[in-house]
C-alpha cells in the first residue's frame, strides 16, 4: 500500500503538508510582522528543492569506477570488468523519462564490460510495466553475458489480490526479465571460463532483514557445488543479507547489491539512510571480502538530491598472497 501511493504521498507532503508546518512554526515562533515573509521564503525553498530533485537531480547519471583486488582471483581474470546497474524501477522511467532509460542503457554498453549484472528491482509494483520496455534492455550486450536477480519489488510484496494472482504476477515478472535476454539467477550460479581458469557469478533471490521483505535467498542452494577456493561474485539485492547470511555462510569474495538507492538524498556527504543500513552505498570491506552497494539508475519516487543515479564499473585485480 505504501509503495502504491508513494508518489501522491510525496507530492502531498512536499507541496502541502510541509508549507503548513512551516506556517504553524512561523506563527508560534515569530512576531507577526515576520511571519508572512518567513513562510513565503521557506515555502519557496521547499518547492525549489522539490523541483530540483525531481528534474536536474533525478536526471543526473554518474559512472563510478572501482577496483576490487583479491589473491583468489585467477590470473587470467586480472583486469576483468563487471558493469553493475540496479533498481531500474521502470514504471517511473516512462513518458518524458524514457530518454533517461535509453541514456542509461547506452552508458552501460559504452563501458565495454566483460559482464553486465543487474541487482534487482526492475519494476515498481506490477509486471505489466515491463513488456513495453523489453526492447530497451535487449540492447545490452557483453561477451560473457548479462545476468540479473530479483529485488523485493519484483515479487508480489506491494501487490493486492489473491495468492494465485500474486504467484501469476511473479511468473510474468520472471518471464519478462528473460524476454529482456537476462540470464536470471534464482538461487543459482554460472561459471565463466578463461582457458583452465574460472570465475563464478552467483545470484541469490531476495533476502531482507525486515519481516515483510521476501526471504527466498538461500546461500547454500546458490553456491551448491562451488569449491571454497573459487572466486565468486555474488549478486544479492538487499545488502543487509551480507552480514546476516553471506559472510557467515560462504566465502564469496565480492558481493554486489542495491536496494537502498542511497536514500536518494544526502547533505554534505551524510545520507539519512545510513541510520537504517550499515552498508547503503559504495564499497565496504570485511577483511579481504567486500560488498558494493549501487545507488541505482531509478527509483519509485522520481526524486534525488545529492545522490545521483549511477552505473558502476568494477575492475577485478589479482594480488599475490
Amino acid at each position: 500500500m505504501i509503495a502504491r501511493f508513494a508518489i501522491p504521498f510525496f507530492l502531498t507532503m512536499g507541496l502541502v503538508v510541509a508549507p503548513l508546518l512551516v506556517w504553524l512554526i512561523c506563527r508560534l515562533a515569530l512576531p507577526r510582522k515576520y511571519r508572512r515573509w518567513c513562510f513565503l521564503a521557506c515555502t519557496l525553498f521547499i518547492w525549489g528543492v522539490m523541483w530540483y530533485g525531481t528534474h536536474p537531480g533525478f536526471d543526473e547519471l554518474q559512472v563510478h569506477h572501482i577496483e576490487f583486488a583479491s589473491p583468489d582471483l585467477p590470473e587470467t581474470f586480472d583486469g576483468y570488468r563487471i558493469v553493475q546497474f540496479s533498481d531500474a524501477h521502470v514504471g517511473t522511467l516512462t513518458g518524458s523519462r524514457l530518454s533517461l532509460l535509453q541514456s542509461s542503457i547506452d552508458s552501460i554498453n559504452t563501458q565495454q564490460g566483460d559482464m553486465i549484472v543487474f541487482t534487482g528491482d526492475m519494476q515498481n509494483i506490477l509486471p505489466d510495466e515491463l513488456p513495453p520496455l523489453t526492447s530497451y534492455f535487449q540492447q545490452l550486450h557483453a561477451p560473457d553475458g548479462v545476468y540479473a536477480i530479483l529485488g523485493n519489488h519484483d515479487y508480489a510484496v506491494y501487490q493486492t489480490g489473491t495468492d494465485a494472482e500474486k504467484a501469476s504476477n511473479c511468473k510474468k515478472t520472471v518471464q519478462s526479465l528473460r524476454d529482456m535476454r537476462f540470464d536470471l539467477l534464482l538461487n543459482e550460479h554460472r561459471v565463466i571460463r578463461r582457458d583452465s581458469d574460472s570465475l563464478v557469478v552467483a545470484g541469490m533471490e531476495n533476502w531482507g532483514n525486515v519481516e515483510r521483505m521476501p526471504r527466498l535467498g538461500d546461500v547454500g542452494k546458490t553456491l551448491a557445488g562451488v569449491s571454497d577456493s573459487a572466486f565468486v561474485v555474488l549478486l544479492q539485492h538487499d545488502p543487509s543479507c551480507w552480514r546476516d547470511c553471506i559472510l557467515p555462510q560462504c566465502k564469496a569474495q565480492l558481493t554486489l547489491s542495491g536496494h537502498t538507492h542511497g536514500g536518494q538524498f544526502s547533505l554534505f556527504g551524510w545520507a539519512p539512510v545510513s541510520l537504517r543500513y550499515s552498508e547503503w552505498g559504495g564499497t565496504t570491506y570485511e577483511g579481504s571480502r567486500a560488498i558494493h552497494v549501487s545507488t541505482g539508475i531509478g527509483s519509485l519516487i522520481p526524486f534525488r538530491l545529492g545522490m545521483p543515479r549511477e552505473i558502476v564499473v568494477i575492475t577485478l585485480r589479482r594480488i599475490e598472497k
